[in-house]
């Protein structure tokens, strides 16, 4: 169905709407409510969409309700989870949104270590579920991400090399089809779905439930940020990079390059310096951690040394408050195989540029345990390259988005012919269908297959979009 063919909330005749509302549990937001100005906001307030209606569902038979009506209906659809896509693809203009924040249940099983988790939670959600049995499901950085969007994207984490990406550690999902059906998903039912669900983001249909295989990871680890002056970021750079690709798969971190912000943790003296940082996290014996860092604190002096024991829900929620929902963001990314002494030259020229105290450039590596699945076992492509790299400029204030903006891009338009070629879908603004198929690479054709199985319409399309090809429908 092409856009032209998609109405507009408002000409619906307010009974239609009235139906929906009424075979709802949770509640249908619509403009000039007083829930509405809220619930129409994402992470990104770069994103600024006026949604026709907001389904806040509270359980299936909701999302079912909701899906039927946008369809039957013409309607633009969005799925939102946690709300963090930077291209805000959790949200859309005078359609319907399907807002599962109210779904946040976490279920532990502490005997198959496995973990039940609804379509609406945030990955704090899940620690905090998990913690206290000493386990932990892959996931990322930022304790206020969706489960859904991370989950469905790939996912990418703390836990990466020693466990896998996210999708590595999915058993199964319950999903919401485009023709309102439920169905599970998983190597034994639906095979096509799942292999296509892991890594191929929301395209076809709304996960209302995830099971996962949780990880022994235990209540502490040994991590946080160490800080060093950009003066020493060349030679730390290539130590953290040989490191990461050959060192043992307990030890994790992900390189920046950040503007200390004026905040009472750091002290005052490195206030607005601009500074590499490695955000370490290791799961191995703790007993052997302080040796094990030892290497790591002589490669040159650093400024501020932030690493020991720690919870791992502490770990993954430290920088929830440097980054509150409400600033303006703007993603590039790309994966990395390489990183040669000459790339490395180029950025630390542009982290000498940082436009502002919130804009960064982060590589998270991806290499270990998920190396060992293969390229085509799930829709994810890249299990060779090594790293993947966003590049984000980022403020509060919308008067200095030109900036941020211009930098990104230009650091990113400098790198990325020394790339891997595709970028994290999780990662991506909206780029048009040539990054998309870049990001899928040779396992494009059968996503586009298994969505026009199962979204022959696309239904959802508000997404890193997966098109369905005409060869394929019946």
């Amino acid at each position: 169905m092409s856009i032209q063919q998609m109405i507009s909330t408002n000409e619906l005749d307010q009974m239609v709407v009235e139906k929906l509302a009424s075979q709802m549990r949770g509640k249908l937001i619509q403009p000039g409510d007083e829930l509405y100005n809220e619930a129409r906001k994402v992470y990104n307030a770069m994103i600024e969409k006026r949604p026709g209606l907001i389904a806040r569902c509270t359980n299936t038979a909701d999302v079912i309700a909701a899906v039927n009506f946008a369809r039957e209906n013409n309607l633009l659809l969005a799925v939102r989870g946690g709300g963090h896509n930077g291209a805000g693809l959790g949200t859309c203009d005078d359609g319907l949104v399907i807002d599962l924040s109210e779904m946040r249940s976490v279920r532990v099983d502490p005997v198959r270590h496995e973990v039940r988790v609804e379509g609406g939670c945030v990955w704090g959600d899940v620690d905090h579920a998990t913690h206290p049995f000493g386990l932990a499901v892959p996931t990322g950085f930022i304790s206020s991400t969706g489960v859904g969007g991370l989950t469905l994207g790939g996912g990418v984490g703390y836990l990466t090399r020693k466990y896998g990406l996210t999708i590595d550690n999915l058993l199964s999902v319950d999903i919401v089809l485009a023709n309102g059906s439920f169905v599970s998903a998983s190597a034994e039912e639906n095979p096509d779905l799942f292999w296509a669900i892991r890594g191929g983001g929301g395209n076809f249909g709304v996960v209302t439930s995830f099971l996962f295989q949780g990880a022994p990871v235990g209540t502490i680890v040994y991590g946080g940020p160490i800080f060093w002056p950009l003066e020493h970021a060349s030679k730390v750079m290539r130590f953290w990079r040989d490191l990461i690709l050959t060192g043992p798969e307990e030890l994790n971190g992900w390189f920046g390059f950040h503007t200390v912000p004026p905040v009472d943790m750091f002290p005052q003296e490195h206030h607005l310096k601009k500074m590499a940082v490695i955000t370490w996290c290791y799961t191995g014996d703790m007993d052997q951690a302080e040796q094990v860092f030892k290497q790591i604190r002589e490669i040159a002096p650093a400024a501020m040394d932030f690493a020991g024991p720690i919870p791992l829900p502490t770990l993954q929620s430290m920088f929830d408050g440097l980054y509150p929902p409400g600033l303006q963001w703007y993603w590039n990314a790309d994966y990395v195989t390489d990183l040669s002494d000459e790339v490395i030259d180029q950025h630390i020229r542009y982290a000498n540029q940082l436009p502002s105290v919130h804009s960064t450039m982060h590589l998270y590596p991806i290499n270990g345990a998920a190396r060992r699945v293969g390229n085509h076992e799930t829709a994810w492509s890249y299990r060779e390259a090594n790293f993947v790299q966003v590049i984000v400029g980022v403020d509060p204030d919308p008067a200095n988005n030109q900036r941020t903006i211009a930098w990104s891009k230009e650091y990113w338009r400098t790198l990325h012919p020394f790339s891997a070629g595709g970028a994290y879908v999780n990662m991506m603004m909206d780029e048009g269908q040539d990054r998309v198929k870049a990001a899928y690479r040779n396992n494009y054709p059968r996503l586009a297959k298994v969505k026009t199985k199962f979204d022959p319409q696309n239904l959802f399309r508000v997404n890193q979009n997966i098109q369905p090809s005409e060869e394929n429908r019946d």
